[in-house]
């Protein structure tokens, strides 16, 4: 019977329909599949999903690769503008300071005090290389027994 034949039905009928095989008088169920089947169905949809695993995976990556050349780029352009906003600070402290120290003054404490944060992140750099020498330091957290 086909699903138009029985969309033209009562819902009576197909109650008794339904509880006819409910009982086991009528013979309605589905063809048996055989396990062949069953199991090269399941591989197919594992063949699928892995190749829409990978697309997806594709896809994924070029998107973050895309966005990663954008965030790259941006942070390089974002350096290049502290970089001129700091030559223009040394600058016009320069300018600022040649009123009070003459122009050869001014320049030498500008460059004094650019040299002295030079030290200050030189020594801070030191100390961390140092640090992580020690994590890799093989003596450093083993006893010899």
């Amino acid at each position: 019977m086909s699903d138009t034949d029985r969309a033209e039905r009562s819902p009576a009928e197909l109650e008794d329909e339904l509880n006819a095989a409910v009982r086991g008088e009528k013979d309605s169920a589905p063809p048996e599949s055989s396990l062949i089947d069953d199991l090269t169905a399941l591989a197919d949809d594992g063949k699928t999903l892995f190749e829409a695993e990978i697309g997806f995976q594709k896809t994924r990556l070029a998107f973050a690769a895309n966005r990663s050349k954008t965030a790259v780029l941006s942070g390089l352009m974002a350096i290049g503008f502290l970089h001129l906003a700091l030559i223009a600070l040394v600058v016009g402290a320069v300018i600022g300071l040649t009123p009070c120290l003459t122009a050869f003054g001014a320049t030498t404490v500008v460059v004094g005090a650019l040299l002295l944060g030079a030290l200050a992140f030189l020594s801070r750099a030191r100390g961390s290389a140092r640090d992580i020498g020690e994590a890799f330091d093989k003596s450093s957290g083993e006893t010899d027994d």
